[in-house]
């Protein structure tokens, strides 16, 4: 792979040429690609999505939009790191290139920002109910098309994409929709920025969240999707032309790594604040997982982070308030090191990075490999089965279920020239509701095969469902359901 194709400017549809005036003083396309990102209604309506906490109520608690702009950081950050680092390690492509050691960070800022856009309300829990929702309803006889079981009339990838809904694959969908507006207002971004973006080049048919490259841990892009997943690859040069399908873009190594840093940290210190576990239940945690690190180098690493940790607290100052804040520091400095050592994976493992060969996330052997799972491990430990959580989880459950039960109904029949089959009255006034630019853009994916138009049918659905905020999908759930 090669930078000059792997940062291409090419995209979906031409922008509209500037004035030359402007050429006076010059803004980079990856800088334009940033600013319609910001600029976007799909980036603006994160703010209303959750993060980890379902409908919390709280002004201090990350919501999508605040994690992606801190992920954006970080990634930045991590790309200066990796280009501009002193060690021996530093490829000479970037040692002799500044317009290309100023593209990557700005490229990683933008991945940064819309690597959760496709993510649905209510955090990774909606994901899981659109998923579980195609997957009861595929294998029940009453879920039918013409008389015919949908489950035998839709191809195996078709299926396998509805039940395994995922925001990454959702993400390149929405924003592969540009090129069906050229006069739209879509964000219209250059295939280096999207390629960044796919987490995982993978469909729905090869995934395997058991294999040892991490690349095909969750698929990344739907059937849907399959040709402009190609024209993005070859465009970049991470199409393999040994008939592998694709190689991950360089690039994606450390914006997931950022999104991992930014989770791993920043969550935890929410939980902290909601008080789902205080200071010395943690320090507590971590001291018995310390102990159980194998490896004596990387334990010892570990061990330096907790010893620092219990250096901050000042036990004549004890409270829950002095507790935070103490933790909330404690976790920059951590984050410093977990970027520090992902910076050190990237550039010693560049050569087999950028041909197609590395299989591991970046913190693999590195000195922090098991700090990183300690941490994650801890959201597990205090957060996910807090029954504040449960039972906001189970009423986002059935807002989705039942906006899936309604639109999934309403449009079987949607747009058919046939007789027999309509949708009813109540199904014309839900089809009303959706919104516009998702039937757009519907008409404009329309096949001449009927099923796979059935199939276009529910991604229609789900495009609508997951790019709803939260507030908004409770409030249509109660006015659908009678409850306002």
């Amino acid at each position: 792979m090669e930078w000059n194709k792997l940062l291409s400017l090419e995209c979906q549809v031409e922008k509209e040429q500037e004035p030359k005036d402007f050429e006076k003083y010059p803004i980079s396309d990856l800088e334009k690609d940033y600013q319609a990102i910001i600029s976007s209604s799909a980036f603006r309506r994160l703010q209303d999505k959750t993060q980890v906490f379902p409908l919390d109520k709280s002004d201090f608690v990350r919501t999508r939009l605040t994690h992606s702009i801190e992920v954006s950081t970080i990634a930045r950050q991590l790309g200066i790191m990796v280009t501009q680092n002193k060690t021996d390690y530093l490829p000479k492509e970037f040692s002799n290139d500044i317009e290309l050691t100023n593209d990557i960070p700005i490229a990683l800022s933008c991945a940064g920002l819309l690597h959760d856009i496709g993510n649905p309300p209510f955090g990774h829990f909606g994901e899981v109910v659109i998923g579980e929702w195609f997957e009861k309803n595929l294998k029940s006889d009453k879920f039918t098309y013409k008389g015919k079981k949908i489950a035998d009339i839709l191809t195996k990838q078709m299926k396998q994409d509805l039940m395994n809904f995922e925001g990454n694959a959702q993400a390149l969908r929405i924003l592969s929709k540009a090129r069906n507006h050229a006069e739209g207002y879509d964000i219209n971004l250059s295939y280096g920025v999207l390629n960044t973006l796919i987490k995982y080049p993978t469909n729905s048919l090869e995934f395997n969240p058991k294999s040892d490259d991490t690349q095909k841990h969750k698929l990344g892009y739907y059937y849907a999707e399959r040709n402009i997943m190609e024209k993005i690859c070859k465009a970049t040069g991470t199409y393999r032309d040994d008939g592998e399908g694709y190689s991950r873009h360089p690039l994606v190594y450390l914006m997931e790594a950022a999104d991992d840093i930014a989770y791993a940290t920043a969550d935890l210190e929410d939980a902290m604040k909601k008080r789902l576990f205080t200071l010395d239940q943690f320090v507590s945690y971590f001291e018995g997982e310390v102990t159980k690190i194998k490896n004596s180098y990387h334990n010892k690493r570990s061990e330096e982070l907790l010893n620092n940790l219990k250096d901050r607290i000042n036990p004549e100052k004890r409270n829950p308030e002095n507790d935070l804040i103490s933790f909330q520091k404690w976790m920059e400095y951590v984050r410093k090191w977990l970027m520090y050592v992902v910076a050190y994976c990237f550039s010693k493992n560049y050569n087999d990075i950028m041909g197609g060969k590395y299989t591991y996330d970046m913190f693999k052997d590195t000195n922090h490999e098991a700090t990183i799972e300690i941490l994650k491990a801890a959201m597990k430990e205090f957060v996910y089965d807090d029954k504040e959580i449960l039972k906001l989880e189970l009423a986002a459950k059935k807002i989705i279920t039942s906006l899936l039960d309604d639109f999934i109904n309403a449009v079987l029949y949607y747009d058919l020239k046939d007789e027999n089959y309509k949708p009813s009255t109540a199904d014309k006034k839900l089809i009303n509701i959706i919104s516009a630019n998702y039937k757009e853009d519907y008409q404009h994916a329309k096949t001449n095969d009927e099923y796979e138009n059935l199939y276009l049918r529910f991604l229609m659905v789900t495009d609508y469902i997951s790019g709803m905020t939260d507030t908004y999908a409770r409030n249509l759930y109660r006015e659908l359901n009678g409850l306002d």
